[in-house]
C-alpha cells in the first residue's frame, strides 16, 4: 500500500547575529542553519512536481444533497435546498439553501434535480442563481418535464454547472420556478427488480478554481 505524504511547508530560520570576528564555528553553525532551512524548500518543492504532488493539495470543496421531496405554488420563486452534507472543507452550507464560501475565489457549481411531473401535458421549469441574494444575470436555464404516461408520472433529471466569483462569507443559492404546481422536485427511496440506491432530489457541489483575479 503506497502512502501519500503530507506537504510540510517549509519555515524561515531565526539566523544568529555573526561575530565581529571571523569565527569558522560561527559560520559553520550559520551555514548549516541555511543548508537546513533550504533542503526544506528543495523537499516541498520535489513533492509537488512529483507525480502525486497535486494529490498533497488542498482546496475548498463542499458536496450537498438533499433526501426529501419538495411541491410548491405555480410560478412562484423557490430556492433550492439541502439537508446533508456529504463533504466538506471551507464551503459550507448556511440556512438550508446558501452554499457559503469561507475563502475568496473563482468556484466551479454543479448541480442537478430530479423533477417529477403527474400532469398529463408537459411542464416548463426555470432555474437560476442568486448571489448574496442578488439574481445572477444571464444565469436562467429553462427545461421542459415530461408528462405523465400509463399512470406514471414523467420523469426529468437535469443539471448544469457555473463558474462564480465569491468572496469570503459570499453565499450562492439556486432557486427555480414552474407552471404546474404538479411538478415537484422529488427523492425516492432504494428500489427493486433490480436494486439500486435512493434518489437524493437535489445535489450540488461548490469547488474551488482559482484565486480572484488580480
Amino acid at each position: 500500500m503506497t502512502t501519500i505524504a503530507t506537504l510540510i511547508p517549509s519555515k524561515a530560520p531565526n539566523l544568529p547575529l555573526a561575530p565581529q570576528i571571523y569565527n569558522q564555528q560561527a559560520f559553520d553553525k550559520y551555514s548549516n542553519i541555511l543548508r537546513l532551512y533550504f533542503n526544506q524548500i528543495d523537499n516541498f518543492s520535489a513533492s509537488l512536481i512529483s507525480d502525486v504532488g497535486i494529490g498533497l493539495l488542498r482546496s475548498p470543496y463542499g458536496a450537498f444533497e438533499d433526501t426529501v421531496s419538495h411541491t410548491v405554488t405555480a410560478n412562484t420563486a423557490n430556492a433550492m435546498t439541502f439537508n446533508t452534507t456529504d463533504y466538506s472543507s471551507g464551503v459550507t452550507i448556511v440556512g438550508g439553501s446558501k452554499i457559503t464560501a469561507t475563502y475568496s475565489g473563482i468556484y466551479n457549481l454543479q448541480f442537478s434535480t430530479q423533477f417529477q411531473n403527474t400532469d398529463t401535458q408537459l411542464h416548463d421549469v426555470s432555474i437560476w442563481l442568486r448571489i448574496n441574494g442578488v439574481d445572477v444575470v444571464g444565469s436562467t436555464g429553462y427545461v421542459s418535464v415530461p408528462n405523465s404516461h400509463g399512470g406514471i408520472p414523467g420523469h426529468s433529471i437535469n443539471g448544469w454547472n457555473f463558474f462564480v466569483q465569491l468572496n469570503a462569507s459570499d453565499y450562492v443559492e439556486i432557486w427555480w420556478s414552474t407552471d404546474s404546481a404538479n411538478v415537484t422536485i422529488q427523492a425516492y427511496a432504494a428500489g427493486a427488480s433490480p436494486t439500486r440506491p435512493s434518489t437524493a432530489s437535489n445535489v450540488a457541489t461548490l469547488t474551488f478554481v482559482s484565486a480572484l483575479p488580480a
